[in-house]
């Protein structure tokens, strides 16, 4: 059971930057990938269950996620919040080195390995993304469900996961792999033992979402005001999504 937490611990941590960060791209970048995407007949068995926890997702931010979110923020300073998100994305290096290894993109992972080094000593342990900000090293966000889609691994059918939002089986099992790189999951840890570190892990998990929440607070709304069907809307851009980060 404790395994199992720490791969949603991973998936937490994955979705909130594909989930928020994908909400804020430009709309003529989201229409033509939702258009592609509609095109096409997903695989989705799971329809009546998806729904129903895409709901019960869609509640729990409206009425928990975002007032927690939103009070946090008046609290925070706006600068203070963009310093822990900036930690928290340099401690997530482990996770997008070795997927981009594995997905042979070896200037990714020579840049990646640069900006851990750059942040993590002039950035004061990557509360300041110096190499983003003045040497204009960016992040290559990737995971291991991208890791398999690269190899051919197919999406599957589509799954919603409770709280953490649209995900489909290739993407769950890549949550296992993600979950033993993410360092937060060895908090604690008696000789990186992975288990022993679930309840710590949780914590710093929340305090992680709620952060990235609120810089992001608006942003949901506006990407869902549109739909007229919620689940439809979120699982054809979910999954359009996933495929062109894979084929990048």
């Amino acid at each position: 059971m404790r395994f199992i937490l720490a791969c949603l611990l991973s998936f937490s941590l994955l979705s909130a930057s594909e989930y928020l960060g994908a909400n804020s791209q430009s709309n003529e970048d989201f229409e033509a990938e939702f258009n592609t995407q509609n095109n096409n007949d997903l695989f989705d068995p799971l329809s009546g269950y998806n729904e129903f926890m895409t709901s019960f997702n869609d509640k729990f931010y409206e009425y928990i996620l975002r007032p927690t979110a939103q009070g946090y923020a008046y609290v925070v300073p706006q600068m203070g919040r963009h310093g822990i998100s900036n930690f928290f994305e340099n401690l997530f290096f482990p996770i997008r080195f070795v997927n981009n290894l594995l997905q042979f993109k070896f200037t990714n992972t020579l840049e990646e390995t640069e900006r851990f080094i750059l942040n993590s000593t002039m950035g004061i342990l990557g509360f300041r993304d110096v190499a983003g900000e003045e040497l204009g090293i960016k992040a290559h966000d990737e995971d291991l469900g991208q890791t398999l889609g690269y190899y051919g691994v197919g999406n599957g059918f589509h799954v919603v996961l409770p709280f953490f939002g649209p995900s489909n089986v290739r993407d769950i099992a890549g949550l296992v792999g993600d979950a033993w790189l993410n360092p937060l999951n060895y908090i604690e840890a008696r000789d990186a033992n992975l288990l022993d570190s679930t309840e710590e892990a949780v914590a710093a998990t929340a305090f992680y979402t709620i952060n990235r929440t609120s810089l992001h607070v608006k942003e949901y709304d506006n990407f869902k005001k549109d739909a007229i069907e919620l689940y439809p809307f979120l699982r054809n851009f979910y999954e359009s999504r996933r495929n062109k980060l894979i084929s990048e």
